[in-house]
């Protein structure tokens, strides 16, 4: 079951449902479902007001760990290439809060992988936890440093992210 949210736009209101395709037990992110992991140590401004970290931090996470992968294991440079890529469209779904000084572990997998965006599947699990805390989506198009026009992913960074396609 989806939760409603009532929304006002001018003199209506409507009433959203929202999908939590996560609410089945079943379909919540586990540990094994990916393939490759970048450990993170939270940082004690990671956290906010509320005592847990800030909602906004789990995208940095998300960043750093794809980004440390394609540097190092798909031959990304970031200072020099003639590729890079830019963040298109992210998400995240919410389960359970972190904190500093959790030391977590981003789970990365590749969901969809085109001609020049790729899908990235990633969760945030605590260490040694097979149950993630957030589980979140974004997209990478591959453009031309200089034109910022899509271009083919690279090779060795195409090689690098097959290995993880899930299927």
């Amino acid at each position: 079951m989806g939760a409603s949210l009532l929304a006002k736009n001018d003199n209506a209101v409507f009433a959203l449902d929202l999908v939590n395709p996560f609410q089945d037990a079943t379909l919540m992110p586990q540990r094994t479902d990916y393939p490759h992991f970048q450990p993170i140590t939270t940082r004690w401004h990671d956290n906010d007001a509320y005592g847990h970290v800030n909602n906004v931090t789990y995208y940095s996470f998300f960043d750093t760990a794809v980004n440390t992968y394609l540097i190092e294991i798909g031959g990304l440079d970031i200072h020099d290439g003639e590729v890079v890529g830019f963040v298109v469209s992210s998400s995240c779904d919410y389960f359970a809060s972190i904190a500093f000084p959790d030391r977590i572990e981003i789970g990365l997998r590749v969901g969809k992988l085109g001609n020049s965006s790729v899908q990235y599947e990633l969760a945030v699990f605590k260490q040694g936890e097979d149950e993630a805390c957030a589980a979140g989506r974004f997209v990478h198009v591959f453009v031309d440093r200089a034109s910022n026009q899509p271009v083919a992913i690279p090779v060795g960074l195409r090689g690098a992210l097959e290995r993880l396609v899930v299927q």
